[in-house]
């Protein structure tokens, strides 16, 4: 496995809640929009991986779901494999396309996410996040840890005085008690307290107004976030991901392709790694970031910008501690300081992240490659990053133990 990957498009749909929309639609959106970017016809694409998780559930599409997504906007006959790896499905098709072209079966390959997450019916599409856990396993402590944060929650409003706001909902997504559960036990073992989580969100929702594709255009102060209700403490609806939909696709071609084809404008993928949650103490995050790390030849401090799964604004702070961007239990105080903003020491989640940019599940990991490439194209506009040359990008799914079901971290490298 010797051959070099490039990014040589990539497309991302705006995100958001549209009904009217469906999965072929989102798909035919994003396939379009990487041709163009690539200057590719659908004729080059030799194979397609599609990621998605909730259309069974949805519309009971539960297999096939690329071939009659792409066969409706005219993509067909090609090798189709379906991806499913809850919120790292996105990335996880990234890497498959990457590792067969690595291998030499393919010279041009296409990963797409596509996601429709928003449904009128709030706790049907609520009850679907369980789904990405062992079943089994944690129904029983989510609904205790559910009744801890529902307490908590009561009497912080009661300490300081106010009602529950009739739009506070606890049908939430289940995810939101345990980022909930891991942020209480970060703060009482380090002393990070609720505002630094308020600081990273504020941070995200000031980026994703610099990004006409965000979810969210709108900015948010520190107290702003502070002030809004409490999902599951010490998190507030500013401080977690929304719902939404939405498509983002990369197009990845072999060193070959690229000599036939010269583009300027292809991103070198330096390092692609996928690996599995355990059962084990252990922490995916770290284990994944320095099997990249080993596989680029590089560091943390050779990062120049980087997007993380920040589902909540805990798991920004987790991540850039386990990544090794600052020591572990320093996350809160460095965000304090400005080095994860758009002009910090190493900007973290420049496009809003999953906060603000949205979370349409298996879109989201190509969303963070998306944004990584614009960056180092230098064409992202008022958010761009001062010449940045390396990226990488995080993104984790589902739960297994005490972290992530699956994870993968990609680091990309500006060749011109």
């Amino acid at each position: 496995m010797s051959e070099k990957v490039y990014v040589l498009g990539v497309g991302m749909t705006k995100f958001g809640k549209f009904l009217e929309k469906s999965i072929k639609n989102l798909t035919g959106e994003a396939l379009e929009l990487v041709l163009k970017d690539s200057g590719l016809t659908k004729e080059k694409i030799e194979a397609a991986w599609f990621s998605n998780s909730g259309w069974g559930m949805r519309d009971n599409q539960h297999c096939i779901r690329g071939q009659v997504a792409l066969s409706a906007n005219s993509l067909d006959e090609i090798p189709m494999i379906n991806v499913e790896n809850a919120c790292a499905g996105g990335s996880t098709a990234f890497h498959g396309a990457w590792t067969a072209i690595k291998a030499g079966l393919y010279d041009c390959a296409l990963a797409i996410g596509v996601e429709k997450v928003y449904h009128e019916d709030r706790k049907l599409m609520m009850s679907s996040f369980i789904t990405g856990t062992d079943v089994e396993k944690t129904t029983k402590l989510i609904a205790d840890l559910k009744k801890i944060a529902v307490l908590k929650k009561k009497r912080i409003e009661k300490e300081k005085g106010i009602q529950e706001k009739k739009d506070s909902k606890e049908d939430y997504s289940a995810f939101m008690d345990l980022y909930a559960a891991a942020a209480r036990s970060h703060m009482k073992k380090y002393g990070t307290t609720q505002r630094h989580l308020a600081i990273i969100a504020a941070k995200n929702h000031n980026n994703s107004v610099l990004n006409p594709l965000a979810q969210y255009n709108f900015p948010m102060t520190v107290d702003e976030v502070m002030n809004d209700y409490l999902v599951a403490y010490p998190l507030t609806r500013s401080m977690c991901a929304p719902i939404g939909d939405g498509a983002a696709a990369a197009i990845l071609i072999s060193e070959k392709f690229l000599k036939e084809n010269c583009n300027e404008r292809a991103i070198y993928i330096r390092a692609s790694v996928l690996q599995s949650g355990s059962w084990r103490k252990d922490t995916i995050s770290r284990r994944t970031a320095n099997a990249a790390y080993k596989m680029s030849g590089l560091k943390p401090e050779n990062i120049n910008v980087v997007e993380v799964h920040d589902a909540t604004a805990f798991g920004e702070l987790h991540q850039i501690e386990e990544i090794g961007f600052c020591p572990i239990g320093q996350g809160g105080l460095f965000s304090e300081t400005g080095a994860t903003a758009l002009d910090g020491k190493i900007p973290v989640n420049p496009s809003g992240g999953l906060i603000s940019r949205g979370h349409p599940i298996g879109a989201s990991g190509l969303a963070q490659i998306y944004e990584l490439v614009t960056q180092l194209r230098g064409e992202a506009g008022k958010r761009q990053v001062k010449e940045p040359r390396i990226a990488l990008a995080e993104n984790g799914g589902g739960n297994i133990g005490p972290g992530e079901a699956a994870m993968c971290i990609h680091i990309l490298e500006k060749i011109k």
